[in-house]
């Protein structure tokens, strides 16, 4: 664990709120002239500093904090994680929920090597400018640490640093295409919970920066250790299946009077029918090839896969508020067997339908 001894006469008062190893490296940051000032900083690997913004999303803070203070209670203290929020000054800064945090130390005062920097996300970070300041010390401080990453869309800062070029990473399912447009050198992995390139760390959303987390301690001590962690904080230690769980499949419908808007309303209403291209193409009044062709061009999809996708968002629908057996909600959302709706679950979603169930059924 990183520590400071620390002997003052007469120095300032520390606030309340800040621990005392922080506000000595404020002090010697500072310049203190003090001659009795003596400091002595025992570096170790379990340094990790988290980013934090304003408008920083609270749960990509507080899930992986609450991680690293839980593995804390089942080692021995020279092993602790010591955990600082750094930010671009030590004002207060205001998560997006409305919590305010107060940074421990400034990008200025943490001129260091870390263990592990992940930059924390927010609702409106992927269309923010640029920090510039963040940006300099994620290139200058943070690529050094032995891991560095983000919570979130907190990939959009490693990106406007230039740290995912070339790079595989994943973010929120909400805003991963538009990572993957924003910086075409990285390769967007769309359904992951966490994804891992050498030294470098990404999550998905939100919550999935405790998945994170738990991964990094595991790494650290051990899956037993890690598993204790989840257990106390009341998660699942690896979720099965992708993040694609947790998202809609479909956008909102076109509308109804235009060819595809005709062929989006019939397949909601229809979904046990048999639905072929021919049978599309039919419905919107145009050729099988001329109804393939406006599936790519205005919703960046095949027929198959877009009547398959109503099937999925269906059947989840059914798993979720009802007790329906499987064999029935198959056949209600047109799927030729049991067998072939756990198929397309397991490929696109990664997860069984009867898993997917105990994940998300809503308690009567």
């Amino acid at each position: 664990m990183a520590a400071i001894t620390v002997y003052r006469e007469k120095l300032p008062k520390q606030p309340s709120y800040l621990p005392a190893t922080i506000q000595a490296e404020r002090d010697v940051s500072a310049g203190s002239t003090c001659n009795s000032v003596k400091y002595e900083v025992l570096m170790t690997r379990r340094e990790v500093a988290l980013v934090i913004h304003e408008g920083v999303q609270a749960l990509d803070v507080a899930g992986p904090l609450d991680v690293f203070a839980e593995a804390n209670g089942f080692l021995p203290e020279h092993e602790h994680y010591r955990c600082v929020l750094l930010a671009g000054s030590t004002a207060p800064v205001r998560s997006s929920s409305g919590m305010w945090m107060i940074p421990d130390l400034s990008f200025e005062q943490a001129g260091r090597e870390f263990d592990t920097v992940l930059v924390a996300g927010g609702p409106d970070l992927p269309d923010r400018e640029p920090d510039e300041e963040m940006s300099e010390w994620l290139r200058q401080w943070g690529v050094l640490a032995r891991r560095h990453g983000s919570v979130c869309n907190g990939a959009f800062a490693l990106g406007h640093a230039g740290l995912l070029d070339g790079r595989t990473v994943t973010t929120h399912w909400r805003c991963s295409f538009q990572l993957a447009v924003k910086f075409p050198a990285a390769q967007v992995e769309h359904d992951r919970i966490y994804a891992r390139d050498g030294r470098l760390v990404t999550s998905a959303g939100v919550t999935a920066g405790i998945d994170l987390s738990l991964a990094l301690v595991g790494e650290d001590h051990g899956s037993a250790l890690s598993l204790s962690c989840a257990k106390a904080l009341v998660v699942v230690a690896q979720r099965h299946g992708g993040q694609s769980q947790f998202s809609p499949l479909l956008g909102a419908p076109t509308e109804t009077s235009t060819p595809l808007g005709k062929v989006q309303a019939y397949v909601m209403e229809h979904i046990s029918e048999l639905l072929s291209v021919e049978r599309l193409a039919e419905i919107a009044g145009v050729s099988p090839r001329s109804i393939a062709r406006l599936f790519v061009q205005e919703l960046n999809t095949t027929p198959h896969d877009f009547v398959e996708g109503i099937r999925i968002d269906h059947a989840r629908n059914l798993l979720e508020a009802t007790t329906r057996a499987l064999k029935v909600i198959a056949f209600d959302c047109g799927f030729a067997s049991v067998d072939q709706m756990r198929s397309v679950f397991q490929r696109r979603l990664g997860i069984t339908p009867l898993r997917y169930r105990e994940n998300f059924q809503v308690a009567a």
